[in-house]
């Protein structure tokens, strides 16, 4: 499955699912300093992006050395897509336990894994070894979704008032069943490649 770039925007922009990850957002970034929240979020996101990166810069170079194919990462991130997009469906409470000891949340858990989980480290890394003459719009759309995803970080708390939690909920899950498909599409491309 080749992409555009607004193609793999729109991958990236599911698989971080900013707006899913709205109440865990809320309830680690109320525990901060008011002063400091922009700050926060601005480092967790690009510790995130750093993160994401590397994995996509370095992807051929981890499939070498772990001696595995594009059609196998291709089938798993299909997978681990598919179980994300399922969660995303079903889940009745999407928020993660998070220590309540009044620290400032360092890398866990908005950089990771609520930014960079395992699927979007996969996507990246798929990404990169199926195109990687694109690799430069790979890095391009992986910056556009990150910027979104600091932009939902600084306005949480405001979004959700406005939404409301129903309506974040229905998008979530809106969004989960495009991952679905998306998940099936790499599924059935991967096993395509691999019987030819």
């Amino acid at each position: 499955m080749d992409h555009s770039f607004a193609s793999a925007l729109v991958l990236l922009l599911l698989v971080l699912d900013p707006l899913g990850g709205l109440p865990v957002y809320i309830s680690v970034l109320e525990r901060v300093d008011p002063a400091r929240r922009a700050r926060l979020a601005l480092r967790e996101s690009v510790i995130a992006f750093l993160l994401l990166l590397a994995f996509m810069l370095g992807g051929q170079g981890f499939l070498s050395l772990m001696n595995l194919s594009e059609r196998a990462l291709e089938v798993a991130g299909g997978v681990i897509l598919m179980i994300i997009a399922i969660r995303m469906i079903f889940a009745r409470d999407g928020v993660m336990p998070i220590e309540a000891d009044g620290r400032e949340p360092l890398i866990f858990p908005l950089a990771v894994p609520l930014l960079a989980g395992p699927s979007a480290l996969a996507t990246v890394l798929l990404l990169a070894s199926r195109q990687p003459d694109r690799l430069l719009h790979w890095v391009a759309a992986l910056a556009v979704a990150m910027g979104l995803c600091l932009l939902v970080l600084l306005s949480a708390a405001r979004l959700q008032r406005w939404l409301g939690e129903p309506l974040v909920r229905a998008l979530e899950k809106l969004m989960g069943l495009l991952l679905t498909a998306i998940a099936v599409e790499m599924l059935l491309s991967g096993l395509q490649r691999y019987f030819r």
